[in-house]
């Protein structure tokens, strides 16, 4: 069996085709096209691989050029790393040739063995060398690449060419640029860049770390760059070229200077393309030389406003790594002018950078507001959540600029209602300081007194809440607003009332239930409101920069490592204090010392908005219970009672699922002048029935009184289902420590499994719990369960013991709920 293929046939075996004189193109092929009939493509392949070293050496060393030619684009095209070390003496060899055509074809021949087989570098290291001697452009090119590939293989090979090389490529380069007009290599008058741009490749490689060859090339370089012509394209390629070549060598810098200013005459090039790679350029040269770059800040801020959206992004990244403590307030001005006609695809971004500017660099605080009150003016829908938080814990602890920046945020959003962290920052910021407003406070050098009665503050608050009703954290912003101005100005609470009324039935369930607790607090509760209402504390701003700055981190964190819990999937040993979600009991005068000594609220960057007014974002969950609705917010905020999944007053829980979202629940509606707080037992109340946890407390309700030797056991909790009762012991030699003994009877007839008991105490309390001693709860209490708590009141005789109470298990697999609040405490403690 034989192929017939070109002018002759090869027979099927191995070693008469090896023996025999075949024809010329198809003698070593492995091609699979022109295999014989009913021959296997492996058992094919196989033959042509054996004789295809002594048929590529026979090709090799033909007498015709051509089909030495034919045989080298072969052996690079289809080599093996076995055919390339038995072929490779004989394309040294032809590196040797007199025909200008072999030498080159030999050279990129070279090339492809070099990648297959890096060994065999040092082989060609000297020949290549040799090469660059040539006048033919087409093998110096070629040689050029091979010496790159070298460099690229072996250390050796880079050192060796490094010594030898250099004075080649330099002459080569000046040869080349001083040349006259060779039409052969002539393009748009250009003399042959493509060689230009393979010697500045290889002069890159050369030179990069190595000082003695950096000098070398510095005057060729210096040249190329200043002969070479601007106005073509090729000439650009060439610039361009010389550009990456004096960056990535040990230049003077002198001549880097030149190099950046090459850039610089980019960038005010027409063609797109041209001055999408400057820039690219420009933010590598700022690390080599930041000053050279500022000086062409003027051109790449006109590119931030160009039509090409790719060169916007680009030059906006560029002009941030430019700014700096000098220049902060001309970049940043000419930033937020270009903020108000900018495309409203690019605001969001514009606006990151403007912000994340103005909060690095900013050297004062009159400077920062007035910008951060601009950007939120012209782009307030593109801020952040966590920068409108940073703003306010600047506004709050720079008392002597609040009337300034009220009346500033109250000015801008007349002008600018539509922006939605507008809206947010200023009706806060009119809640906390209206009568600074009204009575302009806090007047600044040169700033004009503006006339804004009580009723324009509400005006101003009512047309926010109306115009973002849809927006849940706006809508509970104004809402808060609006019950404190009625507490600033009492003039207005008629007035106020009638507003939040309105919101009773809105469909947004925060804004209902906000507005169900608000209004009874305007209506019932006249005697406390005030100092319900009091003006927010200094936030720590140190704490909240520390926070921001791991707050991404931490999440990311979470987010790959936390697995997903079902409800009631989590487990936690009992002993382990959760914390809760907000301050316990701010009413009781328990929240002047700060949060609960354990609690901790996770957020992520963009719930710091959330996190500051206690809606969304902010997780109550605790051992295996998820976040209820919206509804517990309210009493989150106020610290009292009972989660709004739970029915009953503090002390008198009713167990439900946790998943039960029963009907709005008003805690504020019983406030008496007669009646204190306790923990005793009461009837549970029907779902549908308001709650008002105020009742019974007035102005001149006590907590503590006389010191006791003797402390009686007191009921701490009871419901339908559960009964906790604490003893308590003193330790000696610590009049402020006392452990108490905790109690846990089941009254129902089921019982209750996985059982944790959870509680939190305000923050000058320090609390340690003992582990229980179980987790199961016997039904009809038959058996208890206990547990110990070591309390120790850093206050004691000023302010008494409270704690928040919490109490979760299983009943049949279902999980259960049960939470309260403990100020029955005796005396004393």
């Amino acid at each position: 069996m034989s192929r017939r293929s070109g002018t002759g046939t090869w027979p099927s075996s191995c070693s008469s085709t090896c023996s025999a004189t075949p024809p010329i193109s198809p003698r070593w092929s492995a091609s699979s096209s022109s295999r014989p009939r009913g021959t296997r493509r492996s058992g094919w392949a196989t033959s042509a691989s054996c004789c295809s070293s002594t048929s590529g050496r026979r090709d090799l060393n033909h007498p015709n050029q051509f089909i030495v030619g034919l045989a080298l684009c072969a052996l690079g095209n289809i080599c093996s790393a076995e055919m390339a070390r038995d072929l490779s003496p004989e394309v040294e060899r032809l590196m040797r040739s007199r025909e200008v055509n072999t030498k080159k074809k030999a050279a990129l021949c070279s090339i492809r063995i070099v990648r297959k087989v890096p060994d065999l570098a040092e082989n060609f290291m000297a020949l290549a060398a040799s090469l660059l001697k040539e006048k033919h452009h087409g093998v110096l090119i070629s040689a050029i690449q091979l010496c790159t590939e070298l460099c690229k293989a072996s250390k050796d090979a880079l050192e060796y060419l490094r010594k030898n090389c250099i004075e080649g490529l330099v002459r080569i380069l000046r040869d080349v640029s001083n040349s006259s007009y060779a039409p052969e290599y002539d393009v748009s008058g250009i003399a042959d860049p493509f060689l230009h741009i393979r010697v500045l490749k290889l002069m890159r490689i050369l030179g990069q770390g190595d000082a003695n060859c950096s000098e070398y090339m510095n005057d060729i370089l210096a040249q190329v760059a200043t002969k070479t012509e601007s106005n073509k394209n090729a000439g650009n390629a060439i610039l361009y070229e010389c550009v990456q070549t004096i960056m990535g060598i040990e230049a003077t810098s002198g001549l880097r200077v030149l190099a950046i200013n090459i850039l610089g005459r980019f960038l005010s090039n027409r063609d797109n393309n041209i001055r999408y790679v400057a820039l690219n350029m420009l933010m590598r040269a700022i690390a080599v030389d930041a000053l050279a770059v500022q000086r062409h800040r003027t051109t790449i801020l006109e590119c931030v406003k160009d039509a090409d959206a790719s060169i916007r992004k680009r030059a906006l990244e560029l002009v941030f790594l430019l700014v700096n403590d000098t220049n902060v307030k001309p970049l940043t001005k000419e930033l937020i002018d270009y903020l108000s006609i900018a495309d409203p695809d690019f605001k969001g971004d514009l606006t990151s950078k403007i912000c994340s500017i103005v909060e690095k660099f900013s050297q004062e605080k009159l400077w920062y507001l007035d910008q951060m009150f601009k950007v939120l003016s012209l782009a307030g829908n593109h801020v952040k959540d966590d920068v409108c938080h940073a703003l306010i814990v600047v506004l709050s602890n720079a008392s002597e600029l609040q009337g300034y920046s009220v009346r500033s945020l109250y000015k801008a959003l007349q002008a600018y209602g539509k922006q939605g962290s507008l809206v947010r920052v200023a009706v806060w910021c009119i809640g906390e300081y209206g009568e600074m407003l009204v009575n302009n406070v806090g007047m600044l050098d040169g700033e004009e007194k503006i006339t804004v009665t009580e009723s324009d503050a509400v005006d101003a608050v009512e047309i926010a809440l109306n115009r973002h009703s849809a927006d849940a954290t706006t809508g509970a912003m104004c809402l808060v607003a609006l019950l404190k101005l009625s507490s600033r100005f009492p003039s207005t609470s008629e007035r106020v009332k009638q507003i939040v009324a309105r919101n009773k039935e809105n469909v947004v369930l925060e804004l209902q239930q906000r507005s169900i607790e608000f209004s009874s607090i305007i209506q019932r509760h006249q005697s406390i409101r005030s100092s319900l209402l009091e003006r927010m504390p200094v936030l720590d701003e140190a704490s909240y920069l520390v926070k921001r700055a791991t707050a991404t981190q931490a999440t990311i964190s979470a987010n790959k490592l936390a697995p997903t819990v079902a409800p009631g999937g989590l487990k936690l040993p009992n002993g382990v204090a959760k914390p809760t979600s907000a301050p316990l009991a701010d009413l009781l005068d328990l929240s002047s010392d700060g949060a609960p000594a354990s609690t901790t609220t996770s957020t992520t960057p963009n719930d710091f908005l959330q996190d500051l007014l206690g809606i969304g974002g902010v997780s109550t969950s605790t051992a295996g219970v998820p976040s209820t609705a919206s509804t517990d917010i309210l009493m989150d905020l106020l610290s009292i009672g009972s989660s709004p999944s739970q029915n009953g007053t503090p002390g008198q829980a009713e167990s439900k699922p946790v998943h039960a979202v029963p009907e709005a629940i008003d805690l504020l509606g019983s406030l008496s002048s007669t009646t204190s707080v306790s923990a005793e037992i009461k009837p549970t109340h029907s779902v549908s029935q308001d709650m008002d946890l105020l009742d019974g407390l007035s102005s001149s309700t006590s907590f503590s009184g006389p010191e006791k030797t003797v402390h009686p056991s007191i009921t701490a909790f009871q419901s339908t289902t559960l009964k906790i009762t604490f003893d308590f012991k003193r330790q000696p030699g610590n009049a402020r420590e006392t452990t108490i003994h905790a109690t846990f009877t089941n009254l129902t007839s089921c019982t209750y499994t996985d059982f944790i008991f959870q509680a939190a105490v305000p923050k000058f309390i320090q609390l340690k719990l003992d582990p229980a001693s179980g987790n199961t709860v016997p039904a009809n209490g038959n058996g208890s369960v206990t547990q110990g708590l070591n309390v120790t009141n850093n206050q004691q005789g000023q302010k008494p013991l409270a704690m928040r109470i919490r109490m979760s298990y299983k009943v049949n697999g279902e999980d259960r709920l049960e939470q309260g609040q403990v100020n029955n405490f005796p005396s004393g403690l």
